[in-house]
């Protein structure tokens, strides 16, 4: 079975955008990455989405694809696997807010980006909805299962995605732990001065909080309406988040009463990720360290 998440993308004609977040369980394989030597790859920060140009084997053309670190698994768009003529695995039953919707896995697909070599498995699943909203189409999205074993770093200003060495990782002093989840990667932030919250760091979510909690009544909030596997109105606030040894005040914040996931208090999306220049995320000592803030 696959249960599903918030999937988040900020688009012109719709401010933001409630898609799947994907949590493949026991079907799954967990191994690690091998480590490799340091290299890079660009990709397009737009619409608060990071956007990877994706070689795949059958198409002349590179798809694009999402990095979405709060997803589990990697996935391939339904139509774009139809498209190259594969081969669909087993039919695996994927639940999101208020719907469910039926994927396939594992859909062998050897992919690379600016010459790395992605995850071979991929879910096939049906993005027609966040094609819809965004201008441009996705084929897929390069999930958590790329970033275990390495050390990834984002770099907002550059526009770069690097995988580092272990010695060329930053300093220790100047990370926050990371916490490895079976399902995702969560560091802890305090909001509206609270006590530290676990929070899953996304890089699929184009907002820059999504917060769950009660203590914020939704007669004190404005609305924003979400569209995903299922349209929602979510209530929105502005809260104050300390993160990486900075406080930010009047940050967006969308509001949930349930949690998105168990034992999680929302999601970490780039619209506070991108006021460092860099991200690195650090898994296998289990660190997330902050670059300097942006100007």
């Amino acid at each position: 079975m696959v249960s599903g998440r918030h999937y988040s993308c900020e688009c012109p004609n719709v401010r933001w955008l409630l898609c799947i977040i994907l949590a493949v369980q026991s079907a799954v394989a967990r191994g690690e990455v091998a480590a490799t030597s340091p290299t890079e790859f660009p990709f397009e920060y737009r619409e608060g989405l990071l956007w990877v140009q994706v070689q795949v084997a059958g198409s002349r053309e590179p798809l694009r694809f999402l990095l979405d670190s709060g997803a589990e698994v990697s996935v391939v768009n339904l139509d774009t696997a139809k498209r190259l003529g594969l081969s669909l695995g087993e039919r695996v039953k994927v639940s999101s807010v208020q719907t469910a919707m039926t994927g396939y896995w594992p859909q062998k697909i050897s992919a690379t980006a600016g010459g790395v070599t992605l995850p071979s498995d991929f879910l096939a699943l049906d993005l027609s909805k966040l094609n819809a909203a965004c201008t441009q189409s996705v084929d897929g999205l390069i999930g958590k299962d790329f970033f275990n074993g390495r050390i990834i770093q984002i770099d907002f200003a550059a526009q770069k995605i690097r995988l580092l060495n272990t010695d060329d990782a930053p300093a220790k002093s100047e990370t926050s732990p990371l916490e490895i989840r079976r399902c995702g990667l969560c560091v802890k932030a305090s909001v509206n001065g609270g006590e530290p919250q676990r929070l899953r760091v996304d890089t699929g979510c184009a907002t820059a909080l999504q917060w769950v909690t009660s203590k914020v009544q939704p007669q004190q909030c404005t609305s924003k309406v979400a569209i995903g596997l299922a349209q929602l109105n979510i209530p929105q606030t502005q809260t104050t988040v300390s993160l990486g040894g900075q406080t930010f005040n009047n940050v967006p914040t969308g509001l949930h009463r349930e949690a998105i996931f168990d034992g999680e208090k929302g999601l970490l999306g780039n619209g506070l990720l991108s006021r460092f220049d860099t991200v690195t995320i650090d898994s296998r000592a289990g660190h997330l360290s902050f670059g300097r803030l942006r100007e």
